[in-house]
């Protein structure tokens, strides 16, 4: 096993609409989570994150497709909120100012473990605690 990568919700949206560029870093980042070089750590919150903008245009038939491919991706591992992980965020939202969805995001990764965190938000790049890798 590789190195444990925290994701963020937009490397899923990237890769799943093949949005240009950053889609094609996306698919790499998943690629290697789904080979086994890494394991990838994602919070549960990313689910309502991705699952919204197909449930927005009525597409609740996209919606179940994300949530299936994600539930068997290999070497995936989406993580609930726990009181570590709630403990995590606070800190890093007192610290930071984060929104509460990018401080649970990166406490998950932190307390999975992860090596570093993937995102597309460069306003997260202050962030200390852990190493915040953009696409």
């Amino acid at each position: 096993m590789g190195q444990i990568i925290g994701l963020d919700t937009s490397i899923f949206i990237y890769a799943f609409e093949d949005l240009g560029a950053v889609a094609d870093a996306s698919v790499s980042i998943l690629k290697e989570i789904e080979t086994g070089r890494s394991v990838g750590v994602f919070s549960l919150i990313g689910m309502i994150e991705l699952f919204t903008g197909p449930k927005i245009d009525g597409n609740y038939g996209l919606a179940a497709e994300y949530k299936n491919r994600l539930y068997n991706y290999p070497n995936l591992l989406i993580i609930n909120l726990s009181d570590d992980i709630a403990d995590i965020a606070s800190s890093l939202r007192a610290e930071y100012g984060l929104l509460t969805p990018d401080a649970i995001h990166i406490a998950t990764a932190i307390d999975s473990g992860a090596d570093r965190f993937i995102t597309n938000d460069k306003s997260l790049k202050k962030v200390k605690e852990i190493k915040i890798e953009l696409l």
